[in-house]
């Protein structure tokens, strides 16, 4: 059964080594690639001020956290959520930084790469898109993800868009299969291409309808958008 967790933290600063702490964690549970509903979603007080850089990212203020519970009090729940998991994070160091820097402030627990695996989106990103933006913003208009709900940056959101974007990232087909379906994986064996008689049957020819056209016209038109260059199917 494969197991991933989309995960993303909201924080009261951007340095981990400057004693910012985690104030927010979400996660986004997927079993073979589907939603469970099984998330992990906890506030956290930090016991020191959130920088106000920071609040205008995410709107958390240190009042709406005074009676949350501290790293501390929520630290095994969250480690049995993700252990054994694949931890798909975008940017993977920042997050892992400061989760590292919150166990390290208990006794007893390892690094977070010690109870799972970490696959970082960012680093998929720009090795599928080089050369562009590859914010999360970036890619939800890239793959038309709609996240117009993103005002302000929120963990659990933030892992919502991100594991549909994760999906979109790596949903491509992945093998293409010529009929030879009984063959085992990694073989080599070649399908030869079976010849039609010459006497067949004519094949029928199915137009596309005037909704058909018009979406295809939509199609290329977001190809265009994304691409940055016009689609000479629009144009010729």
């Amino acid at each position: 059964m494969s197991r991933q967790i989309v995960l993303d933290t909201e924080t009261t600063g951007l340095e981990p080594a400057q004693g910012h702490r985690i104030i927010e964690i979400g996660c986004v549970e997927l079993i073979e690639r589907r939603a469970t509903g099984n998330d992990f979603h906890q506030y956290l007080q930090p016991d020191r001020e959130i920088d106000v850089g920071a609040v205008e990212v995410h709107g958390i203020t240190n009042e709406f956290l005074a009676d949350k519970p501290r790293f501390e009090d929520v630290v095994q729940d969250f480690i049995d959520y993700i252990r054994g998991a694949e931890l798909i994070i975008h940017n993977a160091p920042f997050d892992v930084g400061f989760i590292n820097a919150e166990l390290q402030r208990l006794q007893g627990w390892d690094t977070l790469g010690n109870y799972c695996e970490i696959t970082d989106t960012l680093v998929m990103a720009r090795r599928k898109h080089p050369g562009q933006r590859n914010s999360l913003d970036a890619l939800c208009g890239r793959y038309d993800i709609d996240n117009s709900q993103r005002q302000k940056h929120g963990a659990l959101l933030d892992a919502e868009i991100l594991a549909e974007v994760y999906l979109a990232m790596t949903g491509g087909q992945s093998a293409l299969s010529l009929g030879n379906e009984g063959a085992e994986a990694g073989t080599e064996e070649v399908q030869c291409i079976r010849r039609l008689p010459a006497d067949r049957p004519a094949l029928p020819v199915i137009k596309a309808n005037a909704v058909e056209r018009q979406q295809h016209q939509q199609c290329l038109r977001h190809l265009e958008k994304i691409a940055g260059v016009k689609a000479l199917w629009l144009h010729s």
